[in-house]
């Protein structure tokens, strides 16, 4: 696959962004494109990877790495391909569901990343519970807020408003996506910390692209999600679902996993307070779910 013209946002775009102390990390994917992710805690500590979504990037889980890292854990929190200070390719052929869950794959595993806490919402639950469907040892626990993993059918109908405001709105402003679906306001600053790694139309592909890509109806992803369904039918570690009370798009997507995995007889389940990004309106209930589930995993601080 051509990725085309591959954007790399200018480093002051990150300069002095509000509670983002964290040095950045990169991994080289490859095909050349360059990962970046931040590493925080002591490096013998129990790992908690924490996922972001879409638009968003790593810049979501800033108010929630000081808390688990001071609880004795090591967190790990990447950009996905096209978001935040990884790489971005310009060509939205470029992008599918496969592609990213390989990238994050292949990121993965060459860190040897082992006995991890996933901690994910939004497409960070579509790539990460793939990723535990494919690798279930190399994972002990799982905390999921406001995603899922669709197989088919149709998609709720906020989705589907979604899907054609990112396919046809002539503007898409990402710090402005993320407001709308925060109950909490967003200082000015926190909106255009969002939009920072994003300084082009271009840098959006794969913003706008996302959307297409979650498979309802008869997409070409169904037999893989039913392929990780049918892994996860058998995924018997800790599994907690912390999704919020006031998501329209989520709202009830806890029931099938509760139903269907077996890991979530032993779950910390609550619902927390918010909206779709719930780790800006309650990252303290997404934090306590996280400890919770990682003493019941018995990953041990240090």
């Amino acid at each position: 696959m051509t990725l085309g013209k591959i954007i790399r946002t200018p480093d002051e775009r990150f300069t002095d962004l509000p509670d983002f102390p964290f040095q950045p990390q990169y991994h080289e994917l490859g095909d050349g494109l360059r990962l970046h992710y931040l590493d925080e805690g002591d490096r013998g500590a129990p790992i908690v990877l924490m996922m972001h979504g879409e638009p968003s990037w790593c810049y979501l889980y800033r108010h929630m790495i000081p808390p688990v890292v001071e609880a004795g854990y090591r967190v790990i929190a990447p950009d996905l391909i096209g978001f935040g200070r990884s790489d971005k390719p310009t060509r939205k052929a470029a992008f599918s569901y496969a592609g990213h869950v390989a990238w994050m794959r292949e990121w993965m595993e060459a860190l040897d990343l082992r006995d991890v806490l996933l901690a994910c919402q939004d497409w960070g639950s579509l790539i990460g519970l793939r990723l535990v469907a494919a690798m279930p040892d190399r994972f002990a626990s799982v905390v999921l807020s406001n995603g899922g993993l669709p197989e088919g059918g149709e998609p709720p109908k906020a989705f589907t408003a979604w899907r054609r405001f990112a396919r046809w709105s002539p503007f898409f402003p990402i710090g402005g996506i993320l407001q709308k679906a925060t109950s909490r306001a967003l200082t000015d600053a926190e909106v255009a910390a969002y939009d920072a790694p994003f300084p082009s139309r271009a840098s959006k592909a794969a913003a706008r692209m996302f959307p297409a890509l979650v498979p309802f109806g008869d997409d070409v992803a169904v037999p893989d999600q039913k392929a990780a369904w049918s892994s996860l039918e058998a995924f018997d570690k800790p599994f907690t679902c912390a999704f919020s009370n006031r998501d329209p798009i989520t709202r009830g997507g806890d029931k099938q996993f509760k139903a269907r995995v077996p890991g979530a007889a032993k779950g910390a389940h609550r619902t927390l307070n918010g909206h779709h990004f719930i780790q800006e309106d309650d990252p303290h209930g997404f934090v306590d779910a996280i400890l919770e589930t990682a003493a019941i995993a018995s990953l041990k601080p240090i």
